[in-house]
């Protein structure tokens, strides 16, 4: 736990803490885009709201643009009605279901058996008396992004198709379409399926009979159904092939054996180009002025007063307004990394699509809702939500300007151009992750390289640490230096100065461990003086006075004679513990000696031994060891009580000898345990200094040991009031 503690609380863990402020410039950068998503949005608003205006400044002054009989069917003439389509209609999917919401603007053509339709003269077969079913089929012509589409629903109860083994198309149930293109050409086709499937439309020449002449149009697309009442066309083809004049005839075969044509119903003549029928749009003047303003990136509609849609260009689905980037340029360096982390943004991220339906313009006109304030001559800005299909999630803002169309101060209408909002959502996910890749990148190199930065001052920290815990010993002796840093920054200089601080330590530290030598050599001269003076002295004078001076005289110089002794001691012993040989010795039988002896110098006290019998072999010096045993009992005696006896013991245990010298006496302080076996170290009371002492015996004690590869330490005794002095030594 404490070492937990301690690496929570290192250099490299506060480095690596304060690295994570940086995550708060992501939150900046990701404050940032949210800031600039409102700022484009305003600007989306504005374009927007520009763009109807201009149109509608086009547009202002033009009443006849607005007129409601421009875009009334009329059923007397033989004029066909194109209506704005507001979404591509699918020519494959087998129903007319999509064309559910243009229903109303259909047109209707039927033959009577007997007498011609009389809203449509052409409705029989000129010269021919025509009995049989009654023909009829309803018409719907819509245009929507350059295609213009139609769909013809035929009743007919007998439906003849074309002959597989014949060439003629004019045998069998058949479509035909002539119109002026263009660039002014007559142009005729037909449609005759040999089943129900997918039509194959030919071009044919003047005569329907001349099947050489013919040739396969791949611009009209379209497919051919049957239905219980008879059958339905969807044709497909670009308005760009198609005039202004346009005719449609449906020709019935009702016998399979004679194929005759039983009865024919068209839109208008088909055989003569000035019979056809004009192809009308509702407002063609606005188509062209608002082709003429060049907006191809909004969905742009044109509502009369009445809220019907007189023009619709563009696709809202398509309309972003905004020119975006594509993935692999915003992906710029870091597209890789946004490639690994993509299926990661796309859990957060809301990805906008264009799968959705816009019902608001369904079927053909605008809510009512919707355009109060445009109609009533105010400009609008909006935005509403459309729910994306069931396939998938989410929604899609919509933003819709709606400007009023004014002449002489009257609403004819509103001009009404929207974008979705996808593109600025997509701008917002494109600058999110490229600020993630970013900023990830940045901050795992910058995190890297403070990690590797930290690693290496706490390197260079531990190193300093480690060579200071090597200068000292564990007898506290200096052993080694600290080798100068050559780096140049602050820890450069504290190592630098540690060195210093270091090798002037050491030179003091030597100065004080040979100044007892020097002192013991430079103090013995003038000592044998006074001692030889005294001497001499004691020889001259008989006085009894003088004699008691002289005699406290020479107690002062035996005194410091053992002083001089005792300093001088421990450094010789050092110095020949450096060249002195080890041998095979049973150190129970020197403890055992030591012992015996010991009974004799200290009379009055008493010694318990407990000695192996067994040999207790190290490698060492018997007299060294009889030498550490008189420092530590020594020092027992001293401080042991009056009548309590020292215990002495050596045996062997886990591969040591070891050695016991325990005495009943006061205890050792806690602090004292490790610093009795120092140098110049006494814990002696002032009632036990009879004699000098400089706290130089346990020192030499450690020194012994030391020498003997072992270790030597003090502990107060458990059971009693007292120190035991433990030596161990390792075995042979």
């Amino acid at each position: 736990m404490n070492a937990l503690v301690k690496n929570l609380f290192s250099i490299r863990s506060k480095l690596l803490l304060l690295s994570l402020l940086l995550f708060v410039i992501p939150w900046l950068g990701y404050s940032y885009i949210l800031e600039m998503e409102q700022y484009l949005s305003r600007g989306q608003e504005q374009t927007v709201l520009g763009t109807a205006r201009a149109l509608s400044t086009a547009l202002s002054e033009r009443p006849e643009l607005f007129n409601e009989s421009s875009f009334s069917r009329r059923e007397e003439d033989d004029s066909l009605y194109v209506y704005p389509v507001f979404q591509s209609l699918s020519i494959e999917d087998g129903t007319l279901s999509d064309w559910q919401d243009y229903r109303q603007y259909e047109q209707h053509f039927e033959a009577s058996s007997l007498i011609p339709n009389p809203q449509n003269p052409l409705s029989s077969i000129p010269g021919e008396e025509v009995f049989g079913d009654l023909l009829r089929f309803r018409l719907m012509v819509g245009e929507h992004d350059d295609s213009l589409f139609i769909y013809l629903r035929v009743l007919d109860e007998h439906v003849v198709y074309r002959s597989r083994d014949g060439l003629r198309v004019d045998r069998s149930d058949s479509v035909r379409l002539s119109l002026m293109n263009r660039d002014g050409l007559f142009e005729r086709y037909v449609i005759a399926p040999y089943d129900d499937r997918v039509v194959y439309p030919f071009r044919i020449g003047t005569d329907i009979v001349d099947f050489s002449a013919f040739e396969h149009e791949p611009r009209i697309i379209g497919s051919w159904r049957m239905i219980p009442e008879g059958y339905e066309l969807e044709l497909r083809m670009p308005i760009a092939m198609v005039g202004n004049q346009f005719g449609l005839a449906v020709y019935d075969v009702d016998n399979p054996v004679n194929r005759q044509v039983t009865s024919m119903v068209a839109t208008s003549g088909l055989d003569d180009p000035q019979a056809l029928g004009p192809l009308r749009r509702p407002t063609p003047e606005i188509d062209r002025i608002v082709a003429g303003m060049g907006h191809t990136n909004s969905r742009v509609q044109v509502v009369d007063r009445s809220q019907r849609i007189l023009l619709s260009v563009g696709d809202i689905k398509t309309a972003t307004g905004f020119v975006l980037a594509s993935e692999e340029e915003a992906g710029g360096f870091l597209g890789w990394l946004g490639n690994i982390l993509h299926p990661i943004y796309d859990t957060f991220l809301i990805r906008p699509t264009s799968d959705f339906v816009d019902d608001l313009y369904q079927n053909g006109m605008v809510g009512s809702d919707h355009l109060v304030l445009p109609l009533t001559g105010q400009a609008t800005v909006n935005y509403r939500t459309i729910l994306n299909d069931s396939s998938a999630s989410g929604s899609t803002r919509i933003l819709e300007a709606a400007y009023p169309v004014l002449a002489d101060g009257e609403v004819l209408g509103a001009v009404i151009v929207d974008q979705n909002m996808n593109g600025i959502r997509t701008f917002r996910n494109q600058a999110l992750e490229t600020l993630i890749d970013t900023m990830l990148t940045i901050m795992v190199f910058t995190i890297a390289a403070l990690f590797i930065f930290a690693s290496s001052l706490t390197g260079r920290i531990r190193g300093l640490r480690n060579q200071a815990e090597m200068i000292i010993d564990d007898a506290g002796r200096i052993t080694n230096t600290i080798e100068p840093s050559r780096s140049a920054d602050e820890l450069g200089d504290l190592h630098r100065s540690f060195a210093s601080i270091v090798d002037r330590l050491s030179q003091y530290t030597n100065y004080l461990e040979n100044m007892s030598s020097r002192l013991s050599h430079e103090l013995r001269t003038p000592v044998t003086v006074v001692r030889s003076s005294l001497e001499n002295l004691e020889i001259i004078t008989k006085e009894e006075g003088a004699q008691v001076y002289i005699q406290r005289a020479e107690e002062g110089i035996t005194r410091l004679n053992l002083i001089l002794t005792n300093m001088s001691e421990a450094a010789r012993l050092e110095q020949i513990l450096q060249s002195s040989d080890k041998e095979e010795t049973e150190i129970n039988k020197v403890i055992d000696a030591c012992v015996e002896g010991y009974q004799q110098i200290y009379s009055n006290v008493e010694f318990e031994s407990k000695i192996s019998i067994a040999p207790v072999r190290i490698l060492g010096n018997p007299d060294y060891i009889a030498q550490l045993m008189d420092k530590v009992v020594a020092n027992a005696v001293e401080f042991s009580e009056q009548g309590k006896p020292i215990r002495v013991a050596c045996y062997e245990d886990n591969g040591e000898a070891i050695v016991s010298v325990a005495n009943s006496g006061p205890y050792l302080d806690h602090d004292m345990k490790d610093r009795i076996f120092d140098s110049m170290v006494s814990v002696r009371p002032e009632s036990k200094k009879k004699q000098p002492h400089l706290g130089m015996g346990l020192h030499i004690a450690r020194m012994i040991t030391e020498f003997h590869q072992g270790y030597i330490y003090a502990d107060n005794l458990l059971e009693e009031e007292g120190v035991i002095v433990v030596l161990r030594i390792p075995l042979i």
